[in-house]
């Protein structure tokens, strides 16, 4: 594992020295490709996390991405993302389209986008993919779950989008409504959690739509939004009735009576320094065995800064809050009982988190972070810690040490 991760800092060097950006041309359209990888290491002194054995140090968080794109117009714009993973249990280098589309603005307040198109909500929900922007190695995991990535990143379907200015220099309006098919990956994070009790996703997926407005304020550099999003989904598979395990595997089916989320947040910037802050609060009620419907809230907020010292250095810092409560019913409440009171270990994540990214050069960078982190929540939503990493129980603490490096062109 330490070669793997040495022999991977090696090759980031190497590629930043040369310079891999390309731009080739098709029919006298000129083609963009740009790429990115990310090798990552994570130890933690007590629970495992993300479905690795930190516990003993892990290597096991390597993902990578190919892009292109080609400005067909002037106003109208295609492209698309191969993505691929592997963090502990996720991902299992299985790889994926992760957005392909077409952009066709028509005024500066009116545009469409379709294909497979990202999903604009909140501050980074679309640029998950672009690790080498943000000074974190992980964003905060209460409003955006590394282990939850693909559930939210892309919509197959369409979205309208502008930009609106006001009058009276008031700013201006950012816009964008969006409906389509949310598809999500057998192997993401709520298919692994949800096999502990028996269930074995073969597909999962549905309806999302939403929207989301930001007003670029009159103060420079203050941004503030809100947004909303819908979903029916439907998981299809085969479980096992722990009550009745002799009976072997049973066809499996279940649907959401309700899934939503409202997200509000506010970015500030000026000069060296950046600020930002979001509330997320995601509800859903499903039967997730048969005749045990489960309704969730789970409610998350952070506040992060960071300030670029120097050309090559980014200091950076956030605390993020994640509380989840649940009802259950029939055998659900047999397995997973009931869970109302926030303030204990199993049903709140508070993280600390401080951090540090060096550029070495225009496109390799390493960032070092440490997450002081109080709770586990283990509710049926994963939040970053599994119990089928830990068979023993969990510890109501877990500190982290994270060291990521990558490369991008």
């Amino acid at each position: 594992m330490h070669r793997r991760i040495i022999g991977w800092v090696l090759v980031c060097l190497w590629a930043g020295q040369i310079g891999l950006a390309q731009e080739f041309k098709v029919w006298n359209r000129a083609v963009q490709v740009h790429g990115f990888a990310s090798q990552g290491f994570v130890h933690t002194d007590q629970n495992n996390w993300l479905t690795m054995n930190t516990s003993q140090g892990s290597g096991a968080m390597t993902d990578m991405g190919l892009n292109m794109s080609s400005q067909i117009t002037d106003k109208f714009r295609v492209g698309a993302q191969v993505y691929d993973r592997n963090l502990g249990q996720l991902g299992q280098w299985h790889p994926s389209l992760d957005w392909a589309s077409g952009d066709y603005r028509f005024t500066n307040w009116f545009g469409i986008r379709a294909g497979k198109v990202k999903t604009t909500m909140g501050l980074y929900n679309d640029s998950q993919d672009l690790d080498f922007l943000h000074v974190f190695a992980l964003l905060p995991q209460g409003v955006y779950p590394t282990g939850l990535r693909d559930t939210t990143i892309a919509h197959t379907g369409g979205d309208i989008y502008g930009n609106v200015p006001l009058r009276r220099h008031l700013g201006d309006i950012a816009y964008t409504g969006f409906v389509g098919h949310r598809s999500d990956s057998i192997y993401s994070g709520y298919p692994y959690l949800i096999s502990q009790w028996g269930v074995y996703f073969h597909s999962l997926g549905g309806l999302q739509y939403g929207g989301d407005v930001r007003w670029n304020t009159p103060l420079k550099g203050l941004l503030l939004g809100a947004a909303r999003m819908n979903q029916d989904i439907t998981g299809k598979g085969s479980f096992i009735n722990l009550m009745n395990p002799s009976a072997g595997l049973l066809p499996y089916e279940t649907s959401t009576r309700a899934m939503w989320a409202n997200q509000f947040y506010g970015e500030y910037g000026w000069g060296k320094l950046r600020l930002d802050a979001e509330y997320r609060r995601c509800y859903s009620k499903a039967p997730y065995l048969p005749g045990s419907p489960v309704e969730m809230d789970g409610k998350a907020w952070y506040v992060s800064g960071g300030y670029r010292i120097q050309k090559h250095l980014e200091m950076g810092s956030y605390y993020s809050h994640y509380t989840l409560t649940y009802m259950s019913e029939g055998q659900a409440a047999l397995i997973s009982p009931p869970q109302t009171d926030t303030s204990l270990p199993q049903n709140h994540v508070y993280d600390k988190v401080v951090a540090a990214r060096v550029d070495l050069n225009r496109f390799v960078y390493v960032k070092v972070e440490g997450h002081f982190m109080d709770g586990y929540g283990i509710g049926p939503y994963p939040d970053g810690f599994y119990p089928q990493q830990n068979l023993q129980g969990f510890k109501p603490n877990t500190n982290a040490l994270v060291l990521k490096t990558g490369f991008h062109f």
